[in-house]
């Protein structure tokens, strides 16, 4: 069952089209991740799928309904993180969950929200004074709330260390665990890797690729990379003896293979223990999302590190 629906959806900035023309669909229970570099188009098409923005064009349905124009009818079955959320300072923890608590009429227990993402200490203290990872977290506890049965995350780890990231991780995992749907945005291609069912890579406002990340990168039709040390020059030999491999590369000692098969490397080590041929430090490259972006698009990622 598809609980998010996207259909031709264009956002326009006076002559800027900041989404244009992209159509996805949700399925119940999963994990789907827009990915994209800064500036991509990623957090307008959340708030235009959670009705905070107008779109332009297209069609958008959350859980049945289109949320712009039934807004009431969604508004305690989602919870929403935003990229742009502020807080104030000088508002304590048990304060803003109090506040949120207020707008809902069946909302879960914010005690126990604060005990489960470790918390519960920090409830008396200021905005001001907690952590990001810490800050985001709360941003977890504010969204859950209303008990939705979809999550939307925007951008929910930007800026955190690497160890606040994986804790951040481990609570979007938990949401799926618990049978909700999430619906997050990242740069991090690791991020989108390591959590997501399917991805959508955006570039731009357009779609560029839109599955699994195993179907992103087949469908980017990039190569495996095979690369050992061998004394002499075989690589002729290895093209015409071993099937899918489309070119071979010395770069020094090294060999490099390159297939679009990922068994190759099997029948590699064969052809050379058959051959009497000795080889040294041997590894293979999966190609993953850098890579099929680069092919894709024609531009690298460029992004920090996590």
């Amino acid at each position: 069952m598809n609980v998010i629906e996207v259909e031709n959806l264009v956002k326009k900035y006076k002559s800027v089209t900041a989404v244009d023309d992209i159509s996805f669909v949700v399925e119940e229970g999963s994990i789907f991740g827009m990915l994209g570099p800064n500036g991509a188009g990623k957090t307008t098409t959340i708030e235009c799928v959670i009705g905070l923005k107008q779109r332009d064009g297209g069609r958008v349905r959350v859980l049945g309904h289109d949320p712009k124009a039934h807004f009431k009818k969604l508004y305690d079955r989602i919870g929403v993180q935003l990229q742009e959320t502020a807080y104030q300072d000088r508002i304590r923890v048990w304060e803003i969950c109090e506040l949120f608590s207020s707008m809902y009429e069946d909302p879960l227990d914010y005690k126990m929200l604060l005990e489960r993402f470790d918390l519960a200490d920090k409830k008396r203290s200021y905005m001001s004074q907690l952590s990001g990872g810490q800050r985001q977290k709360i941003a977890i506890v504010l969204a859950l709330i209303p008990n939705p049965e979809v999550v939307f995350l925007d951008e929910l780890t930007t800026g955190l260390d690497p160890k606040s990231r994986r804790e951040m991780w481990a609570c979007v995992k938990q949401l799926k665990n618990e049978g909700r749907t999430v619906f997050l945005t990242t740069h991090y291609m690791e991020e989108a890797s390591a959590l997501c069912d399917k991805i959508c890579i955006i570039d731009e406002g357009r779609i560029v690729a839109l599955g699994s990340v195993d179907d992103v990168v087949d469908l980017a039709g990039i190569d495996y990379v095979i690369s050992f040390e061998t004394d002499g020059d075989i690589t002729q030999m290895i093209k015409d003896s071993i099937k899918g491999v489309s070119s071979v590369v010395r770069e020094g000692k090294r060999l490099k293979v390159y297939s679009n098969r990922e068994d190759v490397l099997t029948d590699l080590v064969i052809f050379l223990k058959d051959k009497g041929i000795y080889y040294r430090k041997i590894d293979i490259k999966r190609p993953g999302l850098e890579e099929a972006f680069l092919k894709l698009t024609g531009k690298a990622w460029e992004v920090e590190e996590l």
